[in-house]
């Protein structure tokens, strides 16, 4: 069930008024709620694989009982790898057996050896990355004593399974969603106001950016041989911002949208191609894998407390492993290893902590040195995002060598004004509304209602004048 579908219009508002009107007073059939419902969401998609997401919630939910019971070290070290090898082994089954049996193939025809085997016909189920890491957390935390297990099912399972955040995340840690399922909540106006008002900013990026941006990036990209540098730049322009507007679109969404059942989850984007450096960028973008990523694995791995060798083990661990989560191709391990090179240098030179305030917090503008390191941030992510959009590695090539040719001082032939213009709009929204949790959380409050509801009008007139493509979210791939 897409958010951007008639299907979850009429969902919503039906679960909203069960869940406040019928079961308010009665916390546990709220969660019982909760969790049928995201069961219902999901099965809309393919209801095969609710037996998927049964089976990983009870083998989690029964070691985190297990895990409270065993005082042995080792002991407890088993069950926690029980854990991690059934998540994992699911991950891996499903999203990476053909990648690596097809390597596995090609690796012995170099050296002259045929395998005959053929590749399975699998389905990857629709947002098992994301689940999958949040019931890891949950396991690991125990293990780790920094959180209780619950003996409550039901409240379990609706927090693995909690719709809004389901397919693409924010991946919530047990630590904070968990809990929120304990606790009465109290219907409170402001909260589901502010809820409303992120989910129309969610949909006008979804369905007013990313979807018309995506237009002309797939037409630029399936094409690419058909056009000059001029224009596959611009096409790696529009899937910055297609990528951009449609995985945080999803989250402000998901966000929004739990606000209406009094559940608060952790943000996942903060203005990120605003950045002056990689650093900056990796702490806005993707927020909840890049802190997942830190805590589970670079910590662990000795971070940056080792001799420089191990700082440079350790970041091109996490980004290339970061590349990976995100599909099964050597494309996403080109643009994992990318990043890692754009972030050492600043790493190495103790740079990565210095842009940790909000730009230009105090005036209406960045200073010309900010406006130039912004820029080439931004630069640098969309010649990565070449990678990450690439059929393969050779496509990416040959795009990259055509961009890089005399065919870059040409006159662009895909320059679609309505969409720049609209971009224009968006840019100008998030840069006033950057010092915020999303840009319109208090765009205009200074104004008079009029203005400001004005103004939302004309959001919705344009999510409604540009709707009617209803396009997957690009994150579901993964």
């Amino acid at each position: 069930m897409l958010f951007n579908s008639l299907d979850f219009a009429i969902f919503l508002p039906i679960v909203f008024i069960l869940y406040w009107f019928v079961f308010n007073n009665n916390l546990k059939w709220q969660n019982a709620l909760i969790a049928v419902s995201s069961y219902i969401f999901y099965g809309w998609w393919d209801w095969r694989f609710l037996s998927l997401i049964l089976f990983s919630t009870i083998i989690d939910y029964l070691i985190g009982i297990a895990l409270s019971k065993e005082y042995s070290l080792s002991k407890k070290k088993i069950l926690l790898w029980v854990s991690i090898s059934i998540n994992l082994g699911f991950l891996g089954f499903f999203k990476y057996y053909n990648f690596f049996l097809d390597n596995f193939k090609s690796a012995f025809s170099f050296f002259g050896n045929e395998i005959n085997s053929n590749s399975l016909d699998i389905i990857l189920p629709v947002g098992i990355s994301f689940y999958t890491f949040q019931t890891l957390s949950y396991t690991i935390d125990i293990y780790r004593g920094k959180l209780k297990p619950t003996t409550n099912f039901i409240s379990f399972a609706a927090f693995v399974s909690f719709f809004p955040q389901l397919v693409a995340g924010p991946i919530e840690r047990a630590t904070n969603l968990l809990p929120q399922f304990y606790r009465k909540r109290k219907f409170e106006y402001s909260q589901a106001v502010d809820g409303l008002r992120q989910i129309l900013w969610g949909l006008f990026k979804k369905i007013v950016i990313a979807d018309n941006c995506a237009e002309y990036a797939n037409m630029i990209f399936n094409h690419s041989d058909d056009y000059s540098g001029s224009t596959l730049f611009i096409g790696a322009i529009f899937f910055a911002f297609q990528i951009y507007g449609d995985f945080s679109g999803y989250s402000d969404i998901a966000i929004g949208t739990s606000r209406l059942f009094g559940f608060n989850l952790m943000r996942n984007f903060a203005f990120p191609y605003f950045s002056r450096d990689i650093a900056e960028f990796w702490r806005r973008w993707h927020i909840s894998l890049s802190t997942w990523f830190r805590d589970y694995l670079y910590i662990p791995l000795g971070g940056s407390r080792g001799g420089t060798w191990m700082k440079v083990r350790n970041t091109f661990i996490i980004f290339i492993v970061s590349g990976f989560w995100h599909g099964a191709n050597w494309t996403f391990l080109i643009w994992g290893f990318l990043n890692a090179l754009y972030f050492l240098p600043v790493l190495l030179a103790k740079r990565n902590r210095m842009n940790l305030e909000v730009v230009a917090y105090n005036s209406s503008l960045p200073s010309l040195k900010e406006f130039f390191n912004i820029v080439l941030t931004f630069a640098l992510t969309t010649f990565a995002w070449i990678f990450f959009r690439a059929e393969n590695v050779g496509h990416a090539f040959n795009i990259l060598k055509e961009i890089f040719s005399n065919s870059f001082l040409k006159i662009p032939t895909v320059l679609p004004f309505m969409i720049i213009l609209l971009t224009i709009f968006f840019i100008i929204v998030e840069w006033l509304g950057r010092r915020d949790e999303y840009a319109i959380e208090k765009l205009g409050f200074k104004t008079s209602r009029y203005a400001r509801w004005g103004f939302y009008m004309f959001i919705a007139t344009l999510i409604f004048l540009f709707d009617g493509k209803e396009q997957a979210f690009i994150y579901f791939q993964f």
